[in-house]
């Protein structure tokens, strides 16, 4: 009976190990996909509103980002998207439950002072289909944005008449720069042994 304790122990302890070496191997491979991923998003916002104005950054968000997401998701076998608490986008940006309660998390730590930039978090989860790894950056909003994201009175006539036209059911205004807008969600699936 003792040494069948012992076993258990030095099981847990060894799957304890492993599950905190491929949680920190996961978080770094998610950051290092999620960090160039908003990077490259605010270079092509940038560049769209330089050729054509706030109203043409629109497109980067219908467009570019969902191609980009897609790319990254194919090509390391995962699911990379933005989600928000207020939706631009319900098809594509509205969260799942972890991601709310992960979401509403960040904007305690935000409240009491962190700053987005820095936030993010990292677990394994035991969903229906099986385990995952999920991940999540914050995403704050820079002063740029506040043009599309912005209260009523900082976004123009033409952009709220785009968006109308693109976004019916939007509801990602009222933003000030340095809020957290959303986040960059990743979720792998872990082969089961």
């Amino acid at each position: 009976m003792k040494t069948k304790i012992t076993l258990i122990a030095l099981l847990s302890l060894t799957t304890s190990g492993v599950y905190a070496d491929d949680l920190s191997r996961y978080q770094e491979e998610s950051r290092a996909l999620a960090i160039p991923f908003l990077k490259n998003l605010a270079a092509e916002n940038k560049k769209a509103v330089e050729e054509g104005g706030h109203e043409s950054a629109i497109k980067v968000c219908t467009e570019v980002a969902p191609k980009m997401a897609g790319d990254i998701s194919r090509q390391n076998g995962l699911k990379l998207t933005r989600v928000s608490l207020k939706v631009r986008n319900p098809l594509l940006g509205t969260p799942d439950a972890w991601e709310q309660k992960n979401l509403q998390a960040f904007e305690a730590r935000a409240a009491k002072g962190e700053k987005p930039e820095t936030m993010e978090v990292a677990e394994i989860v035991q969903e229906p289909a099986g385990k995952s790894f999920r991940f999540m950056k914050a995403i704050a909003l820079q002063p740029g944005c506040v043009a599309c994201h912005g209260n009523a009175d900082q976004i123009s006539s033409d952009v709220k008449a785009r968006l109308s036209e693109q976004y019916p059911h939007d509801k990602a205004t009222g933003y000030s720069p340095g809020q957290i807008r959303g986040a960059v969600s990743i979720k792998r699936p872990i082969e089961q042994n």
